[in-house]
């Protein structure tokens, strides 16, 4: 990554605003609305390629998630139904009828909760690194890291190696991932790390009612948000296609941005046909 690209990915706080209801956000371009929403334990600074590439077609606007960067918190306890009507609240506060919207992991369970419940509202949806129906081991594991993390063991490291795989520690966007992890909330990481282990079922079975075009984006080598989990869902939705990008993991969009921007680029030029 280049210094101008670091630059970028740590600059965009002092543009923030916030709404009504206290949700932090940055708001660049023109046109049609994309909403951005990042992961468990990120910031709205892990979508500053999307930002860059995509507001010279449409209007950005990147939100940092409840209890994270600027946001305020929701409720301790709060399962990701909760996080699915604050996105509604976020749309009536910024008088957003119908947008884009795009998830990253947890932002991911988000926009697919939108998608079921505010279909009205959902002109496309993308799915990046997004999880679905999780096997027993797969969902005690995360059950348990998020238990840990209730009880103030925060773990920055493994989260770090399942994101990135082993030998990245040198990369310009490993060490901003893992300083975002460090900076967040404890309280709103707990309750958004919760509500993202148990919700990977929550609107599993709403896919076949989608109508908008769905992407459904991962890594090849992402080990929790897998391949197969990407290529279910849009077996499952009318409309929905997947794209797996060899040779990356979890944070693609910031290991293979131009890539990811790329395919961002043809989704939002789909008026409804499948890919």
């Amino acid at each position: 990554m280049l210094k101008s690209e670091r630059t970028e990915l740590t600059a965009l706080g002092a543009s923030r605003a916030r709404t009504a209801h206290g949700a932090a956000y940055v708001d660049s371009g023109h046109g049609e609305p994309l909403v951005l929403i990042h992961g468990v334990g990120m910031r709205l600074e892990a979508w500053a390629p999307q930002i860059a590439a995509l507001s010279a077609r449409c209007r950005v606007i990147a939100v940092d998630m409840p209890g994270h960067g600027e946001s305020d918190r929701l409720d301790p306890g709060a399962k990701l139904e909760k996080f699915v009507v604050w996105l509604g609240v976020l749309l009536d506060d910024l008088k957003l009828e119908r947008v884009n919207l795009a998830g990253h992991s947890m932002g991911a369970l988000i926009a697919g909760g939108a998608a079921a419940t505010l279909s009205g509202r959902i002109r496309r949806v993308a799915l990046l690194n997004g999880v679905y129906l999780r096997d027993p081991d797969a969902k005690a594991a995360v059950v348990a890291r998020a238990d840990m993390i209730r009880k103030g063991a925060v773990d920055v490291d493994g989260p770090l190696k399942r994101w990135f795989g082993e030998g990245s520690e040198t990369e310009t966007v490993y060490e901003l991932t893992r300083s975002w992890l460090h900076a967040v909330d404890p309280e709103g990481y707990a309750t958004a790390y919760n509500a993202f282990a148990h919700g990977d079922d929550v609107y599993a079975g709403s896919w076949p009612e989608v109508q908008c075009p769905a992407l459904f984006l991962t890594g090849s080598e992402d080990p929790n948000s897998t391949p197969e989990m990407a290529r279910a869902m849009a077996a499952a939705a009318p409309r929905g296609w997947a794209h797996i990008i060899e040779g990356h993991r979890h944070m693609v969009n910031l290991t293979a941005p131009d890539t990811v921007n790329a395919i961002l680029e043809d989704w939002l030029s789909k008026e409804g046909e499948k890919s």
